[in-house]
């Protein structure tokens, strides 16, 4: 399944964060509050940065242990309203589960999205390292590039950094 962001962020007041769940898509407002939403296309899921960061924290908590909403908020540094908030929309779109003991699990579709993020990150990290930029930043950088980048850029990128630049997987 192929996933991209709807609109650029460019002109979106500064502050916000967006979470989407299924076909609506939720602003989060710089107070962690819930400000607006908008209606995504009707033909093609949009899943976007926030939300894929979110999918990507649960993915990667989870390699540690079971996880739960507070270790998600301590991950990414956000306040537990705004992840609880978060994780009651990613259950509604049907990207993660909740048991009856707090412990998160994420669906089939909430898994193909964290690893296509995860995998984004890890490699880029590794390349950026690779290029001699100081491990933190790269960490970062890498962030702010996984969510933006077509399927086909990336497959171009990941094939040029194991093959032409001789890096392993």
């Amino acid at each position: 399944m192929y996933f991209q962001k709807e609109k650029s962020r460019d002109n979106w007041p500064s502050g916000k964060e967006e979470v989407a769940t299924g076909r609506d898509l939720w602003y989060i407002g710089a107070g962690r509050r819930l400000v607006g939403r908008i209606q995504a296309e009707v033909n093609e899921l949009n899943i976007h940065e926030s939300a894929e960061n979110y999918l990507e924290a649960i993915l990667a908590l989870g390699e540690k242990g079971p996880v739960r909403s507070i270790d998600v908020a301590q991950h990414l540094n956000f306040s537990k309203p705004s992840v609880s908030r978060a994780m009651s929309l990613l259950r509604e779109g049907g990207f993660v589960v909740m048991d009856q003991g707090g412990f998160l699990t994420l669906t089939d579709e909430g898994l193909e999205i964290a690893q296509r993020i995860y995998e984004r990150h890890l490699l880029l990290t590794k390349w950026l390292i690779h290029l001699g930029v100081p491990e933190k930043t790269a960490a970062g950088d890498a962030c702010l590039i996984e969510h933006d980048l077509s399927v086909e850029s990336f497959e171009a990128l990941k094939n040029h950094i194991y093959r032409d630049m001789g890096m392993s997987e």
